[in-house]
C-alpha cells in the first residue's frame, strides 16, 4: 500500500455528479493511418529467415532489420518477458515513443497496432502483425500483455528502493551495454538513447484501489511469439528481464530466467515496402 496521506478536503455535495461524468477518449483515431489487412497478410507470407539473435537470460543484445522485414520475438525455453527499444538505424534520435503509442492505441498493443516514433518524426516505425497471446485479452485484475506503460527496470530505482543497492543486470543497464557494443558509443553516450520500452510478453495493469502499476506472471510459453513489421530501417535492442516471467520481482538474481530469440525475416512486402515520410508538421510553432 503506498504511503498516502488521508484525504483532507470535504466531500462536495455534487461529488457523485462530478464522478459520473462520462469520459472522452483523448485521441479519436478515426483518421489515424491504420494497418490494412493486406499488409498484415503480406507480412505473414513468404517468410524467409535472414538473421537470428539469442538473448541470454538477464542480458540484452541488438539486432537490425530493414524496412519491410519482419522481426519475430519468440519464447524458446521458459516463460520470460523482454524489454524492447527501437531506433531508426540511421538516426538514433528517432526512437520508439511509448507514451504516444499508449495514447493512440491503449496501454497494451497487439495485432494491427503501430509503434510510433518520437517527436518531431512521429511516424509508424513498426507495427504488430501477429501475436500468439492475443487470446489473453484483459483479465479479471485488469491485466493484459505487451504493455507500453512501464519504463523498464533500472539501477537507479533499484538503488533508491534497496538502500543503495548496486545491481547491473536491470534492463536499462542491459540495453545500455548492448547499444554501446552495437554502435561503438561510450556507455554514457549510449545511455542517453535508452528509452521507455515495449514490455514484450509482460502482463501488467493498474490496481483499482490505489492506481499502482502491477505485474503478474506472464502467460507466455515456449513457442509463443510477437511479430513486428519494420516500417523503417531499424536497430533494436531486447533485454531478457531479470524478473523472468515477472510473477514475483525484478532487478534480482532470484527469479528463474530464460533466453529469448529474435528472428528477422524477409516477407512478401520486403522488396516493395516504402517507409512513411516523417511527420508533416512545419515546426514553426506559431512563432
Amino acid at each position: 500500500m503506498p504511503n498516502r496521506r488521508p484525504k483532507e478536503s470535504p466531500l462536495p455535495v455534487d461529488a457523485a455528479a462530478r464522478r459520473a461524468i462520462a469520459p472522452v477518449v483523448c485521441y479519436p483515431v478515426a483518421t489515424l493511418p491504420g494497418l490494412p489487412d493486406a499488409v498484415i497478410a503480406g507480412a505473414r507470407s513468404g517468410l524467409i529467415l535472414r538473421d537470428s539473435v539469442t538473448i541470454p537470460p538477464r542480458q540484452a543484445r541488438c539486432f537490425r532489420a530493414r524496412a519491410g522485414q519482419v522481426i519475430r520475438i519468440r519464447s524458446v525455453e521458459g516463460p520470460q518477458v523482454g524489454d524492447l527499444n527501437l531506433w531508426h538505424a540511421h538516426d538514433l534520435s528517432e526512437r520508439f515513443f511509448s507514451g504516444k503509442t499508449r495514447a493512440l492505441h491503449g496501454t497494451h498493443v497487439t495485432t494491427g497496432d503501430r509503434l510510433w516514433s518520437s517527436l518531431p518524426h512521429l511516424r509508424p516505425m513498426a507495427s504488430v502483425v501477429a501475436d500468439s497471446l492475443d487470446w489473453y485479452g484483459i483479465d479479471d485484475f485488469g491485466g493484459a500483455v505487451h504493455d507500453v506503460i512501464g519504463t523498464r527496470c533500472d539501477p537507479y530505482t533499484h538503488c533508491l528502493l534497496s538502500d543503495g543497492g548496486q545491481y547491473h543486470q536491470c534492463c536499462h543497464s542491459n540495453l545500455t551495454r548492448a547499444l554501446a557494443a552495437e554502435t561503438g558509443l561510450s556507455l554514457s553516450d549510449a545511455e542517453r538513447h535508452i528509452h521507455d520500452v515495449l514490455n514484450v510478453f509482460m502482463c501488467t495493469g493498474f490496481t483499482r484501489d490505489t492506481g499502482q502499476y502491477f505485474m503478474k506472471a506472464s502467460p507466455v510459453r515456449p513457442g509463443d511469439h510477437l511479430d513486428i513489421l519494420a516500417e523503417i530501417d531499424l536497430v533494436g535492442a531486447l533485454s531478457a528481464c531479470p524478473g523472468g516471467d515477472c510473477g514475483s520481482e525484478h532487478s534480482s538474481d532470484s527469479a528463474p530466467c530464460f533466453p529469448l530469440l529474435v528472428e528477422v525475416f524477409d516477407c512478401d512486402l520486403t522488396r516493395s515496402w516504402a517507409p512513411a515520410p516523417i511527420n508533416g508538421y512545419d515546426r514553426s510553432h506559431g512563432a
